[in-house]
């Protein structure tokens, strides 16, 4: 038999069995983010029926054992399944409360803005034309009189109006 040289086509490689390994506990770790989902996020994400009714039993499985064994059976019907939707489902879950986070963090810096300076109400006006402005400036004047008085950081009554009346705004 003849020694294959560069230009000959070599026979396409299996992936290994760590390689199977890997992925086989990739779609298992996928599988235990997804039955951690609220049941509501669960029943809107499309899969297959054999796998909602696998992380059901998953769910209902109260021994240590019986979950274990139930999450490789899970593993194994991921296999069949599209995973990238499943992801985007579980990424989605745990991106939501650090949106919330994010909306209450600039509610929070516009509402410092806002009381530090008239500029920032000018900017405010722009960005949201359709806030209404008397009540706003009745907050931010409240607001900023609150802060003259108080002493610490704690914020005044008017103060914390304010953020109410910022965050659904954002």
């Amino acid at each position: 038999m003849e020694p294959l040289d560069a230009n000959d086509a070599l026979p396409a490689e299996r992936p290994s069995k760590s390689a199977k390994k890997r992925q086989a506990h990739d779609q298992q770790a996928l599988g235990e983010a997804l039955a951690s989902l609220p049941e509501a996020a669960l029943a809107a994400v499309a899969m297959p029926e054999a796998l909602r009714d696998a992380l059901a039993e998953y769910r209902r499985t109260r021994s240590h054992e019986g979950r274990r064994r139930q999450m490789q059976y899970v593993g194994k019907l991921m296999r069949q399944a599209d995973p990238e939707p499943l992801r985007e489902a579980v990424a989605r879950a745990q991106l939501g409360p650090a949106h919330e986070a994010l909306a209450l963090h600039r509610a929070e810096h516009w509402r410092a803005e806002l009381v530090a300076s008239d500029d920032a109400l000018t900017r405010w006006i722009a960005e949201h034309p359709d806030t209404d402005l008397q009540r706003l400036r009745t907050l931010i004047r409240a607001a900023r009189k609150d802060a003259a008085l108080a002493s610490g950081n704690r914020h005044g009554r008017a103060s914390r109006e304010l953020f109410q009346h910022l965050k659904p705004l954002l």
